[in-house]
């Protein structure tokens, strides 16, 4: 018997039970511990019968589509993302899904660099098996043969990472750690900045792109993964060079289009009045004004275009209307 399940050949049905329990999956404490174990089997047992697809348009054409799973699993999904894998940490390069992680952040480790190398993981939820689920996050050194499988059951649609599952993303972190700090220890050693975004990494220093390329290329297919080869970019400092959306030339900032198509939208509205404007386009407008001053947080101008929207909200709701 392998030394790592040593810790586990003496745990029988009724530990498992208790351990599965202990995770308070299903959170309801009318249901008994039997009808709770029944649903947690039929739920890993029967998991594709409880998603359905869901299509959304992409912001460059085309659609992504998504596996959302119903109430139940949902719910229980997103108790094993805070009762379990919240527990467990990520590596130092995975700037998405974890707490403290944004896109600023993440393009802000790549500003005034020569070189910008930025490249993309092909269908990468979809890459993630349920082998790779069960060996990186609910391995036999901490779980039970048993309950390992169960958990990971329970992330997985057809043997493979949904993308829609509230488990799915903290699951990538975990599964990618190896290929992070691998790649981190790589590049530290050759003064090469490193950073992933869900399926976004991203290279910043001054290196030979193609021999980056190469190492990344090499080390995902020993996954089971690829490259996005259309997806391939290379910002040299002399022309624009975004991480994440995020202009990192000389500092972080958003593109100039994107900062004047916005303004002119909202200064139209604070002009000539927002009577038109339904709330859910407001909040649309206050969402993408918060997101730039999130970037650019001393920027006054769209400082009282964010105080302007939030009157104009208040006053729509405090009278009811959803135009």
């Amino acid at each position: 018997m392998p030394e790592h399940l040593g810790l586990w050949k003496y745990c029988d049905k009724e530990q498992c039970k208790d351990m599965l329990l202990s995770f308070r999956l299903v959170g309801s404490d009318s249901w008994t511990d039997g009808k709770i174990i029944a649903c947690l089997y039929a739920l890993s047992n029967h998991a594709k019968e409880h998603y359905h697809k869901t299509e959304l348009p992409k912001k460059r054409g085309g659609r992504r589509i998504l596996m959302v799973p119903d109430p139940l699993l949902k719910q229980v999904q997103r108790n094993l993302l805070h009762h379990v894998l919240e527990g467990f940490s990520v590596s130092p390069a995975a700037c998405a899904y974890r707490k403290g992680a944004s896109p600023l952040a993440n393009a802000s480790l790549h500003t005034g660099k020569r070189l910008v190398l930025k490249l993309d993981i092909r269908d990468f939820f979809g890459s993630i098996t349920f082998p790779m689920v069960l060996h990186h996050v609910f391995p036999s050194t901490y779980f039970p043969p048993a309950v390992g499988t169960l958990l990971a059951s329970l992330c997985c649609y057809r043997d493979r990472l949904p993308q829609g599952a509230p488990t799915s993303p903290a699951v990538s972190n975990l599964v990618m750690k190896p290929f992070d700090d691998h790649m981190l220890e790589w590049c530290r050693s050759r003064r090469i900045t490193y950073s992933r975004y869900s399926d976004d990494m991203t290279f910043s220093g001054d290196f030979d792109p193609g021999e980056v390329i190469r190492k990344t290329e090499s080390f995902l297919r020993a996954m089971g993964m690829e490259l996005n080869r259309e997806k391939t970019r290379v910002c040299a400092a002399g022309g624009r060079q975004s991480v994440t959306g995020i202009v990192v030339n000389e500092k972080p900032g958003l593109p100039r289009d994107y900062r004047r198509a916005l303004r002119q939208e909202l200064h139209y509205c604070m002009i000539y009045g927002v009577e038109e404007k339904s709330a859910a386009c407001l909040r649309s407008l206050l969402g993408k004004t918060v997101y730039l001053l999130s970037v650019n947080p001393e920027d006054q101008w769209f400082q009282g275009a964010e105080a302007f929207l939030r009157e104009e909200l208040k006053k729509i709701e405090e009278k009811g209307e959803e135009k």
